[in-house]
């Protein structure tokens, strides 16, 4: 069972991976294109596209390092393993996106409103934007179909899977990617108006639209790693379905307290306070913990950790004078 358990999340991480590192080389080949694109034609949208694509390509590598740390299998001094660190790293992914990508399209967006800007030829930046676009199209791709596959297997909804996954990795790309594509069609906006007016406000204002995307995703993301560091439950479906499995577990009578926690993707912690049946002898409380963590494995592989704390009932708290509350 632990077996098929660590080759299931090891599955996961390659998946995610392949996805991370195509993203990857994608923004970097187009990093390079898109500031020669923009000191050629001058267009304020192409440098703040190569900076957006730069910010991708540093968040990437800082995707690659959260994969590669979380693998670490416990030890003494972590004995839970390592699988909540990749969420420190891609929390680090969301801040490069909104330090290198944002910050720098919003300032040269006002940059070029207030002073205005010089535009040269445009014709290198539509053939970037458009190679750009193809390559940021496969990505997307490659993400979006590791993404509806881990949906698919779990039996959600596609939307619903990228809203509450804890593979951020894979969130990341597919936001960035569609935010990459979304910003694409703006610079090119940019530099049509420009070419069309002779004026530089339009591209200013597809730079700062740029940044307003990407200060969007860096929240998103920002937002969705924090939750996963301060610990966030199993969905609720799911610990009334871990909650029925427990008590259909002979000899265990109540689930006083149910205590869910998502460490890593493919990975859940599991804690219940239980009431036994009063006549259950010790060896049978024992079986019954044993059997309850082999049907939990079996109805849920993501739980790989089961805690169960053997705990009097309201009643008999009662009859005894305890406080029902300790």
């Amino acid at each position: 069972m632990a077996k098929a358990l660590h080759r299931d999340r090891r599955d996961t991480d390659v998946g995610s991976t392949l996805t991370v590192v195509v993203a990857a080389l994608a923004n970097l080949g187009i990093a390079v294109a898109k500031v020669a694109a923009g000191l050629i034609s001058g267009s304020s949208a192409m440098l703040s596209e190569a900076a957006h694509s730069v910010a991708d390509t540093v968040t990437e590598v800082l995707l690659l390092t959260a994969l590669k740390r979380s693998r670490k299998p416990p030890d003494e001094d972590h004995p839970l393993g390592y699988g909540p660190e990749r969420y420190v790293w891609a929390l680090l992914a969301a801040v490069a996106t909104f330090v290198g990508g944002a910050v720098f399209s919003l300032y040269d967006g006002i940059h070029t409103l207030t002073r205005g800007e010089t535009l040269g030829d445009p014709r290198v930046s539509y053939i970037v934007l458009a190679v750009a676009f193809v390559l940021e199209g496969f990505s997307l791709r490659t993400a979006v179909r590791q993404a509806r596959g881990d949906a698919d297997r779990r039996g959600m909804p596609f939307r619903l899977y990228l809203r509450h996954t804890p593979d951020t990795a894979v969130k990341a790309v597919v936001l960035e990617d569609s935010a990459a594509l979304i910003g694409l069609v703006l610079a090119a906006g940019g530099l049509l108006g420009g070419q069309l007016t002779g004026s530089g406000v339009w591209d200013g204002i597809a730079s700062l639209s740029i940044g307003v995307l990407l200060l969007y995703v860096a929240w998103v993301l920002g937002r969705s790693n924090v939750e996963l560091l301060i610990g966030r439950p199993l969905p609720r479906p799911v610990r009334e379905r871990i909650r029925a499995e427990l008590l259909q577990v002979e000899h265990i009578e109540a689930v006083l307290e149910l205590t869910t926690l998502v460490q890593a993707p493919g990975e859940a912690l599991v804690a219940a306070k239980v009431d036994f049946r009063d006549l259950s002898t010790a060896a049978e409380v024992e079986w019954a913990c044993e059997r309850a963590e082999q049907r939990l494995h079996e109805a849920f592989p993501a739980v790989c950790r089961v805690y169960l704390d053997p705990t009097p009932g309201h009643a008999q708290r009662r009859s005894e004078g305890l406080n029902p509350g300790s």
